[in-house]
Order: C-alpha cells, then structure tokens, then sequence
C-alpha cells in the first residue's frame, strides 16, 4: 500500500516562510513526477508546483520566485520551501505524485496526500 505522507504546514505571518515535506511509503517501483497542489476554500484545487524525476520543475505564476520545490529521491520525498508567503497562500496543500506500483505497462498510478492546513496570516 502506497501512501503519501505530508508535514510542514501551520500558521505564519505575511512575509514568512514554511517549508512542506512529502515522503512516500510502502512498496513501489519507482516515482515519476512529484507535485504540490493546494485548494482554498470555494475555489479548485491548482497546481503550486511540480518535479520530475530529472529535476525539472513547473511553478504556477503566483509562486514564481518564492516557492521552491525540490526533491531527494533516495528518501522519496519532495519539499515546498515557501518563502515571502502572502495571505492569499492560505489553503490546504496536498502531494501528488505518479508512482509505478509495477514495471509493467499500466503500472503508473497516481497517489494523493491527506492534505496540510497552511494560514499565512496578515
């Protein structure tokens, strides 16, 4: 059984930083991309930010340039390092990631976290 397991979220001023944690667990063969996603309330879930097993990144506008997203892959985990945070950044952040449970094809599956409240307060 595959989980993602998030940490990290909480309650900052305007102007601070949080970093998230996701690490993934139980029994895969390999991580593809990994991804940040956050939803607040009334509004869809959008994507903060998103790695590749290469390291290639994807930010959503919003975050450029305060958000970093990183990866260590012998812990199977991804980081949101989020800095100069803005009231606007409040939502519940969730890990994505798109696992192969299997080496054969049809073998990449995608996997969500529980979710982590992060406030930033003004």
């Amino acid at each position: 059984q595959v989980q993602l397991v998030e940490s990290g979220g909480g309650l900052e001023q305007a102007g601070g930083s949080l970093r998230l944690s996701c690490a993934a667990s139980g029994s895969f063969f390999s991580i593809n991309s990994m991804n940040w996603y956050r939803q607040a309330p009334g509004n869809q879930r959008e994507l903060v930010a998103g790695i590749t097993s290469g390291g290639s990144t994807t930010y959503a506008d919003s975050v450029k340039g305060r958000f970093a997203i990183s990866r260590d892959n012998a812990k199977n985990t991804v980081y949101l390092q989020m800095n100069s945070l803005k009231p606007e950044d409040t939502a519940v952040y969730y890990c994505n990631a798109f696992i192969r449970t299997t080496p054969q094809p049809g073998g990449l599956r995608n996997f969500w976290g529980q979710g982590t409240q992060v406030t930033v307060s003004s």
